[in-house]
């Protein structure tokens, strides 16, 4: 499957990857992306051989979180993050799924990818959970995912601060992943890849399912009291001036 947003193949027997490519949007949640992704992961889902799925992006983005416009809708009360269930695509995805964010992760975007079973960051890009930077409260199920995946410290920073961190600093501040120079990371996350596929099918599925029983369980509560946080801020209007001048700087 290849649209001009999203494209997925095999590139190795049992190893499948999705490649975010929205050159236009810098891989924003355009609705092309969204689409592809959503599409991608069906197909993988009825796929009869990939054991293990690669996700990645382009150049030195891998994803850059919502639209201006998307933004917008959910302020005015014409969307919520919930109307497409982009974020756990990996989290709900039957065989393992690995995260190569060569390039930077911004807001959600930066969480679509640690929804993944294994996650590999660029040294030299971007990844911020900067949803308050905008004025509202975060979603996407951030408030769960975060500090699990990052440790309780560094989960709430992000999330509180909104700030911006170079893989290189998350390395020094220990997060549990492997952080690599740009251009490594996508060869290591098929090398691993390898790896996995030399397993069972039937293993592996039953093992991540295993594994991320406590996430999966968890993520509703955390999706329900975000979407009663937005109901408290994302309708404001310093969020609507937050973001034509975030998106217009």
């Amino acid at each position: 499957m290849t649209t001009t947003a999203v494209d997925l193949c095999e590139v190795e027997p049992g190893v499948l990857q999705v490649t975010m490519q929205d050159r236009r949007s810098k891989n924003s949640f355009s609705a092309e992306l969204v689409d592809g992704l959503i599409n991608a992961f069906s197909e993988i889902q009825a796929h009869r051989t990939g054991k293990v799925v690669v996700l990645t992006g382009f150049g030195n983005y891998f994803s850059s979180g919502g639209t201006q416009d998307g933004l917008l809708a959910i302020h005015e009360g014409r969307s919520r993050f919930t109307d497409l269930n982009l974020y756990s695509l990996a989290l709900e995805c039957e065989v393992p799924v690995i995260a190569a964010m060569q390039g930077h992760g911004i807001g959600g975007g930066f969480v679509l990818g640690l929804y993944a079973d294994f996650v590999i960051l660029g040294r030299e890009s971007l990844y911020t959970a900067n949803f308050m930077r905008y004025g509202f409260t975060p979603g996407m199920g951030a408030t769960m995912i975060l500090p699990r995946k990052l440790g309780l410290g560094l989960g709430q920073e992000m999330l509180l601060n909104g700030g911006n961190y170079r893989g290189a600093e998350l390395a020094v501040r220990g997060v549990p992943f492997r952080v690599l120079p740009r251009g490594e990371v996508l060869p290591q996350a098929l090398q691993l890849a390898r790896e996995l596929a030399q397993k069972p099918a039937v293993s592996l599925k039953a093992l991540k399912a295993h594994l991320v029983r406590p996430l999966r369980e968890a993520l509703p509560q955390a999706i329900e009291q975000e979407l009663a946080m937005h109901e408290m801020t994302f309708h404001r209007a310093e969020v609507k001036q937050r973001v034509s001048d975030l998106f217009g700087a």
